[in-house]
């Protein structure tokens, strides 16, 4: 009995390592949101990393975090450092690419809970007085993140986080000045 129990579990085991071998290693995820303020007003809250405490979905989960900035205040070049609890990590984003009122492309570079580099971009399209904001994330994932993905929908759960964020740079955009 105790060996047939110990060969359903290997089965399921290497089942399961099948099913995450399997897993594409590229992970692609994006959200939008149309923004009542012209796009040089939301680019300027992406723009510049001293901002993003105003409206990413990250700095609620530990206002303690101990958060650093180098380089240029924005643009390209700007680089901002953080190491919190363990739900935010710790590790460094650089703005690697700055088009105003179009693009911010960002290098994220994590190093707590996991190591790891992802890619990051934030576009802005005029829509008459409003405008339209994408935010997208790439990375190719290692076998373990695979699984930690698959296990914990690692895209319905950085989607929800990109949407959180993407409400509050809507409502922090949509402010009078």
């Amino acid at each position: 009995m105790l060996k047939k129990i110990l060969l359903v579990l290997v089965a399921l085991v290497l089942v399961f390592v099948v099913v995450v071998a399997l897993q594409p290693s590229e992970f692609h995820i994006e959200r939008s949101v149309t923004v009542d303020a012209p796009a040089s007003k939301v680019f300027g809250e992406v723009n510049d990393f001293h901002k993003w405490d105003a409206w990413s979905p990250w700095a609620k989960l530990d206002p303690h975090s101990k958060v650093s900035f180098e380089g240029p205040q924005v643009g390209e070049g700007a680089v901002m450092t953080w190491a919190g609890n363990s739900e935010v990590g710790a590790g460094k984003m650089t703005l690697v690419e700055s088009k105003p009122d179009e693009l911010v492309k960002l290098r994220i570079d994590f190093t707590e809970p996991f190591e790891g580099t992802s890619g990051a971009q934030f576009s802005f399209k005029p829509d008459g007085d409003k405008t339209s904001v994408t935010w997208s994330m790439d990375d190719d994932h290692t076998f373990m993140e695979k699984a930690f993905c698959l296990i914990m929908n690692g895209k319905a759960m950085v989607g929800e986080q990109m949407e959180q964020g993407l409400s509050k740079l809507k409502q922090v955009s949509e402010s009078p000045s």
